[in-house]
């Protein structure tokens, strides 16, 4: 894939006339700035900070507030079709997790997703996603291993999840308890960029 990554601090150029890396975000509410303007999402300002990089990487935000992995596996077909990602993110099941939906439905769903990606031979990574502990223990150790997991079984990348480096601070979460706030998103922006720099660089 030609793209301009940073490594070392220093530029690696790539031939004139090659198209950026195209990647697809398949997400929920939080990659689709929810409570906010689409542009003052990380979506949006992680992009900006490629552009201003010269970093040949397209985003391709096909978020969804509300999503859930069904929503997402439902919809992929056609969002492949329209978008013709060379790599895709998945960061979806925290609906799923909130209703307390069966762990193995979201698995399932999950599963059928990072199959049509790599039917299509593109490189698809999958986002650990963490769940609140209203549900109990059991579930949320249940549900939180599905990642790993299924990451492990087909040979993916597993990225952390970027919701960890804001929830331990309340002033970044809006009054919901659950979505970053605007001052959040250039936290989450930074997080993500070493992770997909470094995912898009394997």
């Amino acid at each position: 894939m030609y793209c301009l990554l940073i490594i070392l601090g220093l530029f690696s150029h790539i031939p004139a006339g090659f198209a950026a890396t195209r990647l697809l975000i398949l997400g929920d509410s939080i990659s689709a700035s929810y409570g906010m303007k689409q542009n003052e999402g990380w979506v949006s300002l992680l992009q900006t900070r490629f552009d201003e990089e010269k970093i040949d990487i397209k985003l391709i935000n096909a978020s969804i507030s509300g999503e859930t992995t069904a929503g997402g596996l439902a919809r992929f077909d056609k969002v492949l079709a329209n978008s013709k990602p060379d790599m895709v993110m998945i960061e979806l099941g925290g609906n799923d997790g909130l209703r307390g939906f069966p762990v193995k439905k979201t698995k399932q769903n999950l599963l059928h997703i990072i199959q049509k990606s790599q039917q299509k031979n593109l490189s698809t990574a999958l986002m650990q996603i963490s769940v609140p502990p209203n549900l109990g223990p059991r579930y949320r150790t249940m549900f939180e291993k599905i990642y790993p997991t299924l990451a492990e079984q087909h040979q993916i990348p597993l990225l952390p999840f970027f919701m960890k480096v804001v929830s331990i601070k309340p002033e970044l979460i809006q009054s919901d308890g659950l979505h970053p706030t605007k001052a959040a998103q250039p936290i989450i922006r930074d997080f993500m960029y070493k992770e997909i720099v470094q995912w898009v660089d394997k």
